[in-house]
């Protein structure tokens, strides 16, 4: 066993310094299997936690086998007494090499790391009983692990005795081959954070500026009680064709004062718990998450660059896979109350009957390129494994973030897989969403593959069945696949052709009618293959990229100053139109056109075959004063504003949420097989006139009654005949979109339709055939 000595500007009176070069060489221990140092290098790896042992006296910081960064090696004259004397009171065996992470087990607790070509693996450890104003200096305690006895093929491991049973702060060195050229990153001088980590520790406050260096670092608990799922707690388990998502921001959800909570929620999992009653009277019965993986929201100002003045508030940058964001806990409180509050707020939406889909982002790391490469963890661990490399060793971009984690290699395919499984069996989330998803689908040399390994274990596996997996079926490198994803009748798939098609027809563009029909049909052309079904399309106009709805209606341009590209980020074609002016006007004309449209993209998107899913704040109509890549603004930019959702309770607010409830009710806007002749009437027969922007249709209901319903994108009125009733029963007015609030929806309707029915420009109306 070799005691390492490492940096420090002090020495034992115990030492004697030489300059002949020697290593300190202590006994073997055939229990121990490590090699032990101390590292006094000048900086903890984790500002503010200091190197005591629980249960024992502080470590002397002087310690004898600690040296100056200057000096040589180090002599000892009695090796067994500087040993006796300096050593701290930890005890290991070799332990074992599944499962990966940190496990309790009988013997003590269990590290296990993969790296397939690292030379060398140190455990980095700082214990509890820390200071709380601990200096920046504090120091960690080393243990070398040895290739003969801590490692079973491409897995290192150890069981160390007696430890905490929660908040170790643990972290690895790692050394290997200095090989660029052959895809190695490795940097002993970096304590990495380990990729199967349960929990992250490190700064607590989001958007902190006076911690933004600090570390990030592993962490885990033991000793906390099992989570209390309570006596009556049952998923809501939602049938996919039922669902209608709402995809939020769980920080921005409530960040702002105007939420009304208390400061230390604000932005917080607790937060989210406070606004169900919001959710619920919108009628969504499923929130979709953007990130909730711990991710730096610093990333930006690692070095000077034009994004150095913004926070990342979306969260597409992951650190962890395991672990939940930890400066999303109230009050500062840290990755264990980070997790509990997660269940917590999971808890609370499932027993209002909402279900809960993250986010994920599985496709790259925070860990960015190899011009300003920021190791934390997978670079430093095993580059070559972890990231897509070309011949030349270097980094693969198919995420347009820098690297492009290496999905499809069997040890990253089962990291993830234990990632998703750790999601739903620890906290009870009811799906995915898998961000860049095409990228899935790529080899381990970035070409495309016809049955993606990944894909189909994912589809396949027993623990993810129940949940919901969708895909966002494009990446940066150009792979589009929407209606085409690997799918194994299991993938749902975002619907890019649905958004593009409804944003045209509705905005007034020609040649439209038929896509627009075919998309509200629940596009057949797309996913009628197999035993798929319309639910396998959700449907969207808006999401967190791009334009929210109100700015779709009101700027033809993006205007992304704010971010600091001169505007060269973010899509360049929208697909929007601005009624007439570009951004805030006082013309009521305009206004009252921009409202009617947000409300025609609405009644589309509720009344179309397959999924719906909508943005947080386009129930009031929330502006980000047109910027379409609002990714950096940890401001109202992208704040929920809740006094401006008081001001349209009762009317923009309230049209949404009738829409929704209407959904609802109605079977046939939710069918389970595509719809056809017997469920469908298209009052019309004038496909091929390109000029013609009007359609109407009835879908037929025995039940609840038949209904019609007219979309005019014409900049005229068009008066249109109104097909007869079933017998019996005459038709209702229930929505026109052209009407102010509350005339705008009636659910009971409103008598009186006549056999015809004049349509405003740019609106449109739902009838109802009731007895």
């Amino acid at each position: 066993m070799i005691l390492n000595a490492t940096n420090s500007s002090f020495c034992d009176s115990s030492l004697k310094w030489s300059n002949v070069s020697r290593s300190l060489h202590l006994p073997a221990t055939a229990s121990m299997g490590v090699i032990w140092s101390r590292n006094a290098s000048g900086k903890s790896f984790v500002s503010g936690y200091s190197g005591k042992v629980k249960g024992s006296e502080q470590m002397n910081r002087k310690s004898a086998y600690a040296i100056s960064k200057h000096a040589e090696e180090i002599v000892i004259e009695d090796e067994a007494a500087v040993m006796s004397e300096t050593a701290p009171s930890l005890k290991s065996i070799p332990g074992l090499p599944n499962p990966l992470g940190v496990l309790e087990t009988d013997n003590g607790i269990n590290f296990a790391l993969f790296s397939k070509h690292a030379t060398s693996v140190t455990l980095c450890l700082s214990l509890p009983d820390r200071e709380i104003d601990a200096s920046s200096n504090d120091e960690m305690i080393e243990l070398k692990l040895d290739p003969i006895a801590n490692k079973t093929g491409d897995i290192w491991h150890i069981c160390v005795q007696e430890l905490p049973r929660s908040n170790v702060i643990y972290g690895y060195k790692i050394d290997g081959p200095q090989n660029w050229h052959q895809g190695h990153r490795f940097d002993s001088s970096v304590v990495l954070i380990d990729p199967y980590a349960k929990l992250i520790e490190g700064r607590r406050i989001f958007g902190d500026p006076t911690d933004r260096f600090s570390k990030l670092s592993g962490t885990y608990d033991f000793s906390s009680l099992p989570f209390d799922w309570g006596d009556n707690y049952a998923q809501p388990n939602i049938p996919e064709k039922d669902l209608v998502i709402y995809e939020m921001n769980v920080r921005a959800f409530t960040a702002d004062k105007s939420s009304g909570l208390e400061q230390s929620i604000r932005g917080s999992y607790d937060g989210v718990i406070d606004k169900i009653p919001h959710l619920l009277e919108l009628g969504v019965n499923a929130v979709e998450l953007l990130p909730v993986f711990e991710f730096d929201e610093f990333e930006f100002q690692r070095h000077p660059n034009p994004r150095d003045h913004m926070v990342n508030t979306w969260g597409y940058s992951t650190i962890n896979f395991f672990a939940p964001m930890a400066r999303y806990a109230s009050d500062g409180g840290g990755p264990i109350v980070a997790s509990q509050e997660f269940k917590e707020m999971v808890k609370a939406l499932h027993l209002a009957g909402i279900e809960v889909i993250l986010d994920v982002v599985y496709n790259h790391t925070n860990e960015a390129d190899d011009k300003h490469p920021y190791t934390t963890s997978f670079r430093g661990i095993d580059n070559k494994t972890y990231y897509m490399v070309d011949d030349n060793g270097q980094l693969l971009n198919f995420s347009g973030c820098g690297n492009t984690l290496n999905c499809n290699h069997p040890v990253v395919m089962e990291l993830i897989l234990d990632s998703l499984r750790h999601w739903v069996t620890e906290y009870h989330v009811d799906g995915f969403r898998f961000d860049l998803a095409s990228v899935l689908c790529r080899g381990t040399d970035g070409s495309p593959l016809d049955a993606p390994p990944l894909i189909r274990a994912i589809a396949k596996d027993s623990t993810l069945s129940r949940c919901k997996i969708i895909s966002e079926p494009w990446d940066c490198g150009g792979l589009y696949l929407v209606g085409k994803f690997p799918n194994w009748d299991r993938w749902a798939e975002w619907n890019g052709m649905y958004r593009d098609d409804i944003r045209r027809f509705i905005k007034g563009d020609i040649g439209m009618k038929g896509r627009f029909a075919t998309r509200v049909a629940g596009s057949a052309d797309l996913y009628k293959v197999n035993k798929r079904k319309p639910y396998h399309g959700i449907n969207f106009v808006i999401a967190h990229d791009g334009f929210t709805l109100y700015d779709l209606v009101s700027y033809n341009n993006k205007h992304n100053d704010a971010n600091g590209e001169n505007g060269n980020d973010g899509s360049n074609d929208n697909l929007s139109w601005n009624c007439g002016c570009e951004g805030e006007t006082s013309d009521v004309n305009i206004k009252a056109l921009r409202f009617r449209q947000m409300k025609n993209f609405h009644l589309a998107l509720m009344v179309s075959q397959g999924v719906p899913m909508m943005l947080m704040g386009d129930e009031y109509g929330h502006t980000r004063n047109g910027n379409n890549n609002s990714y950096g603004h940890d401001t109202a930019i992208n704040h929920f504003q809740w006094g401006q959702l008081d001001a349209r309770k009762n009317d923009l607010f309230r049209f949404f949420a009738e829409v929704i409830k209407l959904r609802q009710k109605h079977q046939v806007f939710r069918q389970e097989y595509f719809i056809g002749n017997k469920e469908i009437t298209w009052h019309e027969d004038n496909w091929d006139n390109h000029e013609s922007k009007f359609i109407a249709f009835t879908l037929h209901d025995s039940d609840e009654g038949d209904l019609y319903l007219a979309f005019n994108a014409h900049n005229y009125f068009v008066k249109v005949p109104i097909p007869s009733p079933p017998q019996g029963r005459c038709w209702f007015r229930v929505v026109d979109t052209n009407l102010e609030s509350p005339n705008d929806i009636i659910p009971e309707g409103v008598t009186g339709i006549g056999n015809t029915y004049d349509v405003a420009p740019y609106s449109s109306i739902l009838l109802q055939a009731k007895l």
